[in-house]
């Protein structure tokens, strides 16, 4: 089974919540891999040619076509039992799916979606122009990693719903949340900005003419997991695609408060929904 990572996340980030829990690694072969852009894999913060904002622009469809070299030409992998991600994860689960529909049986996209709906895309480029406002961002060539506030609010409101941050964080620790934002300095910030564009950018649908012809095209198995109550990519387009998929996929809904963070809030639930439709 392969496992792409999410948006601005590792695979270090994986190892924490995939084996042994999403995936049963007594029964299944597990492969994590680094998506470009995510300072692990090839990217702006750590290309030696073509750094920063230097490093060109790339796409959903990129990320899985070096996951397919890699498998194919560097591990000898020539088919795999399943692809499954989260959010941006779950976006190349699907691309998977619909560019090679041969290499894979089975697909399981969670909180994930074929193509971002206007609220998305406004979010997204929200982001994206909050970053590149920034004075701190120094147009891509800031030094070091510097706190930008507003981006970071941005992404944390769209994160859960009104109802989990209420629960979360009461009023007097409002304060406190907001600086824990200062410690967050883990991830690069022109890393950030490419990762976006290819979120942005991502449509299935796209070289085909339609979602519905990109659906057409998948023969794996497929359970879209979705989280009713996410802000940060909405659930529509995924109900929407498995439908046009047909009967060889089904959706699964994680129905709490927690928004987009339902894979981790509900993670119980979210293991035995894979690991039934892994068998």
């Amino acid at each position: 089974m392969l496992f792409p990572t999410w948006f601005t996340g590792t695979t270090k980030n994986l190892v924490d919540v995939v084996p042994g829990k999403l995936v049963d690694t007594k029964r299944f072969y597990l492969i994590l891999v680094d998506a470009i852009g995510n300072g692990v894999s090839s990217s702006p913060s750590n290309s030696a040619t073509q750094a920063r904002l230097a490093f060109p622009r790339f796409g959903i469809r990129d990320m899985v076509e070096s996951q397919r070299r890699m498998l194919t030409e560097v591990l000898g992998i020539t088919h795999v039992r399943a692809v499954a991600g989260i959010s941006m994860g779950g976006m190349q689960t699907i691309q998977w799916g619909v560019t090679h529909p041969e290499l894979v049986d089975r697909i399981v996209p969670i909180v994930a979606s074929p193509q971002l709906t206007s609220h998305d895309l406004l979010l997204w480029t929200a982001e994206l122009n909050a970053l590149e406002s920034s004075i701190a961002y120094e147009n891509g060539n800031y030094r070091g990693r510097p706190t930008i506030r507003v981006v970071q609010q941005i992404h944390a409101l769209a994160l859960t719903t009104p109802a989990y941050r209420a629960a979360e964080t009461p009023r007097e620790a409002f304060q406190p949340f907001l600086a824990s934002f200062e410690d967050d300095t883990a991830f690069d910030w022109n890393d950030w900005h490419r990762q976006l564009e290819a979120m942005i950018a991502h449509d299935v649908g796209k070289p085909y003419g339609s979602l519905d012809a990109a659906a057409k095209r998948v023969k794996a198995k497929a359970l879209f997991v979705v989280a009713d109550q996410d802000h940060m990519v909405s659930p529509i387009p995924a109900r929407a695609f498995a439908k046009q998929i047909g009967a060889s996929a089904r959706v699964a809904a994680l129905d709490g408060r927690c928004g987009h963070l339902a894979p981790l809030c509900e993670a119980k639930k979210l293991s035995a929904l894979v690991s039934a439709f892994a068998e």
